[in-house]
This record gives C-alpha cells, sequence and structure tokens, in this order.
C-alpha cells in the first residue's frame, strides 16, 4: 500500500486498433504508438440516460497517448489558409469503426494550462472505495478519454480515424480593424440565426478570475482579473445540453474582423474542473468591446476573442 491511491489495483490492458490521421494535414498515415510515451487520466465516468439524467459508471485511472503526442508531428495543411492562417479554428473529428463519431478543439489539446487530458486509452485500473470496496465494471476496448469532461459521452471505444479540420465556414477578414467593435453578438445553430445578444441578462452574477494574460506571439498582457458572467449559463437555452452536442458540437466564436476560434460544446458546457469560459462586456462603444471570452482553462490568452460578433454551433 502507498499513498497514490490511483495505482493500487490491477491493471488491465485494452486493445488498441490501428488509427490512421488525415484531413487537412500534408503527412497522413498510421500512428506509430511505440514512438509515444504514456500519459495516465484518472476519471469518473458518467454517461446520460435515455430521460436525459446522469447515470455514475465508474471511477477508474487510464493510461495511454494523449492525442497531443498523437498529432504533435502533423502538419497542418489548412484549407482556409489564405483567409485565415492561425490555426485556432482547428479541429478534429475522431470516430470507430461502428460510426460514434466525436469532437475536440484544436485549442483543448494544445492551449489548456493542462496538457495530456485526451488520451487514446490501451490500460485500465479501477479506483476502488476503501471502504465499499466497489468493483466498477471494466471496459474491454480501447478508448478515448477526456479527462476534463464532467459527463463522459466523449469515451467512445476502439478508435481507428482522426480527421483535422478546420472550421468550414467563410468570415470576412478585416485586418487592423480600428476602432473594432461590435454592439451584439448573433447567435447561429447549424446556419440558421437563433437570436442575438445585447446586453448581459438580468440576475446573471458575476464572476472575477485573477489570471496572468500571457499570449503565445505576443507574451504577457497583463495580470488585471476578468469579470463576467460563465458563457454556458447564457447560452444553455439556445444550444441544448445532449448526447450529440456533447460528442459532436462545435463551436465557432467569431469577431468583428474575422478573427475566430473552435471551442468544441463539452469543453465550454460539461467541465469537470471549474475552468469557465466568461463573457466580458466593455463599456459601450470601447475599441475591442462590446463583448470578449476570456477561456480560463488557456494557458495562451490566443481563444480570447475580441469584440464578439457570431457564435456557431454546427459545421
Amino acid at each position: 500500500m502507498t499513498n497514490n491511491f490511483y495505482d493500487n489495483t490491477e491493471t488491465y490492458t485494452l486493445n488498441v486498433k490501428k488509427l490512421t490521421i488525415e484531413g487537412e494535414i500534408s503527412n497522413p498515415g498510421i500512428v506509430d504508438f511505440t514512438t509515444l510515451k504514456k500519459r495516465s487520466v484518472i476519471v469518473k465516468e458518467t454517461l446520460l440516460d435515455p430521460t436525459g439524467s446522469d447515470r455514475f459508471v465508474g471511477a477508474y485511472r487510464y493510461d495511454g497517448y494523449s492525442l497531443f503526442d498523437i498529432l504533435e508531428k502533423s502538419i497542418l495543411k489548412k484549407v482556409n489558409s489564405r483567409e485565415f492562417s492561425p490555426i485556432i479554428d482547428m479541429f478534429v473529428e475522431i470516430e470507430n469503426e461502428r460510426g460514434d463519431k466525436v469532437v475536440f478543439s484544436w485549442g483543448e489539446i494544445y492551449y489548456p494550462s493542462r496538457l495530456h487530458q485526451i488520451i487514446i486509452a490501451d490500460a485500465v485500473s479501477r479506483i476502488v472505495p476503501s471502504k465499499t470496496k466497489d468493483l466498477w465494471p471494466l471496459p474491454s476496448e480501447s478508448r478515448i478519454i477526456a479527462g476534463t469532461d464532467l459527463i463522459t459521452e466523449r469515451n467512445i471505444s476502439s478508435p481507428v480515424k482522426i480527421t483535422v479540420r478546420s472550421f468550414p465556414r467563410s468570415f470576412n477578414v478585416l485586418r487592423d480593424l480600428s476602432p473594432m467593435y461590435s454592439e451584439k453578438i448573433d447567435l447561429v445553430g447549424n446556419g440558421k440565426q437563433t437570436g442575438s445578444l445585447y446586453s448581459f441578462p438580468p440576475d446573471f452574477n458575476a464572476i472575477t478570475y485573477n489570471t496572468i494574460f500571457y499570449g503565445r506571439g505576443r507574451g504577457i498582457h497583463s495580470t488585471k482579473p476578468f469579470k463576467g458572467l460563465i458563457i454556458k449559463d447564457i447560452l444553455n437555452r439556445t444550444y441544448p445540453f445532449n448526447r450529440e452536442n456533447l460528442q459532436k458540437g462545435m463551436l465557432c466564436f467569431a469577431a468583428a474582423d474575422g478573427y475566430r476560434c473552435t471551442v468544441s460544446y463539452s469543453e465550454l458546457f460539461n467541465r469537470n474542473d471549474q475552468q469557465e469560459f466568461l463573457l466580458i462586456k466593455t463599456t459601450p462603444g470601447e475599441d475591442g468591446g462590446l463583448f470578449r471570452i476570456f477561456p480560463a482553462a488557456d494557458f495562451f490568452s490566443d481563444r480570447a476573442v475580441k469584440s464578439l460578433k457570431e457564435i456557431h454551433l454546427g459545421y
């Protein structure tokens, strides 16, 4: 017995199938797992039942290979690079032979402060309660494990293909737009506008995040706190919480100048770490306003879209 609560029961091997990478990359091919470092993720797996309620499955430590490492040497070849060269509008689709598919934004793979939280697992161990001794059911196949998901619907079995994509919508790019301002946010679902946001809803409590605001290109921006509303609380009526969105929902936040980033539905609405995305409201007319995003879980500031003009769900 040691002080490690997560490595004191038997570990079981899971069979990993051949996994290919394709899409918007110049070097597609088969993943060579023998060259990759093993990572571990601990999860409390919980699924949605047919009524939409959650159903606890079990607590586990999974060992395997992170998407960060698997995709690290993929050479991106964006189809929209002439319009928008930054990589923050990229995402990946992962599917198995049964046709199950889940999505992850490029940002949640490469930008978070806690890296290697999404893995392809080839081994599993139960995390057994010391008093009840519950022996949770064990999976028999390799799985995708999304370590920061609260409801673990993205943990599908036996992935065989990763497809790298950029968000397939064109936006009008206005480089060096100054001043930059959008008086509202248009909310779009599967290509149809469902509403607009002009101000904060009443009776919502603002929260404050202290941060070191640091960009991948320009380095330190500020150490000032951000105060705003948790954006999922504003959007949950527009973009409903269900299995389809948890697994396949991909959002795009687009600014008045055409800058944009992808955010998966699950990383926005379904976090287990309370590192929420904030919606910040500036003073009316302020350059970079009226609304901007603060992604609390990100190490870099690149997804902190200013002058937010549109939010799209679906591609």
